[in-house]
């Protein structure tokens, strides 16, 4: 096991800075700066996948301002992530959440077009039936099939 130096203290006024450790040039290397601690961690984050994600090592500092001077703080640990497979659908049940909000929206126009006396749709009506779908947000579907409703109610 190698050993590492301390990082160095950063030079100038005490700001957030996230260091990295270059294990090649022994040395440690500055990495993210900022005035504001968010920024930092999110860089020190995005850094740190980058390089873990390249199969390397990663040792990191974080400086930043304490009663008017340096101080080195811990470095977030990283969190790892659970896996958690998805739930399988059942037989005839859709995939994916888009999917099943597809089919709503679908229904939910078809109900509609059947309060307003059209059952029997040629091909045309059910390529303009999905196009609809598919552009329209749920709301917008429902106050359409509100007013075939009310139109079929007229009658």
């Amino acid at each position: 096991m190698e050993s590492r130096p301390e990082s160095p203290q950063p030079q100038g006024a005490p700001c957030w800075v996230a260091m990295f450790y270059r294990p090649a040039a022994g040395s440690w290397r500055t990495a993210a700066q900022s005035p504001h601690r968010s920024p930092v961690l999110y860089a020190l984050g995005e850094m740190t996948r980058a390089v873990r994600a390249r199969g390397d090592e990663v040792t990191v500092a974080l400086w930043g301002p304490k009663d008017g001077a340096w101080h080195r703080y811990d470095a977030p640990q990283p969190r790892t992530a659970v896996h958690r497979p998805d739930p399988e659908p059942s037989p005839g049940e859709p995939a994916t959440l888009a999917e099943r909000m597809t089919g709503r929206r679908h229904q939910v126009l078809m109900a509609g077009l059947t309060n307003a006396g059209l059952y029997d749709l040629s091909p045309e009506d059910d390529t303009t039936v999905q196009t609809l779908v598919e552009r329209l947000d749920e709301a917008a579907v429902r106050r359409v099939a509100h007013w075939l409703a009310t139109a079929g109610g007229a009658r």
